[in-house]
């Protein structure tokens, strides 16, 4: 099924510049005025929240792309639903998964689809059901470079694939030079850094150098770094400071936390190179396909996308659920905090931070999925 394009709305950026310290705050805070009780509707800056009897605390863990927009969100529903509290640890995909087949969070968040072993593993948490993939988090895989002197650089697949494979050793690599005759690249050896955590952004990353250039990326891919040779860094939050700290770096991160980085533009056989962009995400995401069955929500990114303006480096990150057999005690927080992030409103903090909404038709099968989840 070919998604439609997604609508943006603009939220200051300010929202979403939230410390993880506000994940463990109880809502009902101060700053919003707001003590109403947790089983009414309330309203936190102009967005309307459901809280719907939510009460207790909401252990979560996953995937460090979508950190600050969790954050976001997580300041606007505890505002409003007084008694809830959510810790969301953003320990990386493959940590959220396992915790959640271990029953140890009420949701994970991953940039990965569950697979077939990790979904037989869920069935053991979730009574009479299954884990299921909830599309809640769009966005770019940003290629970001510390290279004095280069403001702007192009690079393809096949020599993304050459550097991060560590075939391509030095800035002033005649691939590169190619690829950017204009440049005044220097003889500098090249720095890749990878995350050393299971990441479904490492897994989107390298499905996309399968995809397109599998002469050069011979490896099977996953949510762990399979390559010899780079420097790793834990999360997204590291491999963004590695980069920005080290003169000759290249590393792979979420547009969000790629701020004041050179951005690599990404030659994909349209008339122009394409640098990570939410609206770039947006057109990748509209040519996508849902493949999950049943209640699972799990798409097929098209990464060998040509599509003028289409950024083909891009995730999806998902929330995870039991369709059946989630908690009884954290069920009414948890429907109700996904209830909102999956609303208009929650939906429209996303773009301004650097994440991409999902499209209506798939935002609002989500929708209707988080009603009937018990």
């Amino acid at each position: 099924m070919k998604l439609q394009r997604m609508n943006r709305r603009a939220l200051t950026l300010g929202a979403l510049a939230v410390s993880g310290a506000l994940a463990l705050t109880a809502c009902g805070s101060d700053e919003t005025g707001n003590g109403g009780d947790s089983d009414s509707t309330s309203t936190a800056q102009g967005s309307s929240i459901e809280c719907n009897d939510a009460k207790g605390q909401l252990l979560a863990d996953g995937s460090s792309a979508q950190k600050n927009a969790i954050d976001a969100w997580v300041k606007q529903f505890t505002a409003a639903c007084n008694g809830v509290q959510i810790n969301y640890k953003g320990g990386g995909s493959g940590a959220g998964i396992t915790a959640f087949n271990n029953g140890q969070v009420a949701f994970a968040g991953s940039d990965s689809a569950l697979d077939s072993e990790e979904i037989a593993a869920s069935k053991e948490v979730c009574s009479g059901g299954q884990g299921i993939d909830l599309p809640m988090v769009g966005g770019p895989i940003a290629v970001s470079y510390n290279v004095p002197g280069v403001d702007n650089l192009v690079l393809d697949a096949p020599t993304l694939a050459k550097i991060f494979d560590s075939k391509i050793k030095k800035w002033n690599d005649s691939a590169i030079a190619k690829l950017n005759p204009d440049a005044d690249l220097p003889d500098l050896a090249i720095q890749p850094f990878h995350r050393s955590d299971e990441s479904g952004t490492t897994d989107n990353f390298t499905k996309y150098l399968i995809a397109t250039t599998p002469e050069n990326w011979k490896y099977e891919g996953g949510k762990a770094w399979q390559a010899d040779g780079g420097q790793a860094a834990n999360g997204s939050s590291g491999v963004a400071q590695q980069v920005s700290q080290t003169s000759g770096a290249i590393g792979y991160m979420e547009l969000s936390y790629a701020e004041g980085m050179g951005i690599v533009a990404i030659d994909t056989g349209a008339s122009e190179p394409v640098k990570a962009s939410t609206d770039g995400a947006t057109k990748a995401i509209a040519d996508a396909e849902v493949v999950g069955t049943g209640k699972d929500l799990a798409l097929d990114i098209n990464y060998k996308t040509k599509a003028e303006g289409a950024y083909p480096i891009t995730l999806v990150t998902y929330e995870i659920v039991c369709d059946k057999g989630n908690k009884a005690d954290t069920l009414p927080a948890t429907k109700a905090f996904l209830n909102y992030i999956a609303s208009e409103d929650g939906q429209g903090l996303l773009a301004d931070a650097g994440y991409a909404p999902i499209p209506d038709e798939i935002i609002a099968k989500v929708r209707t999925t988080i009603e009937g989840l018990s």
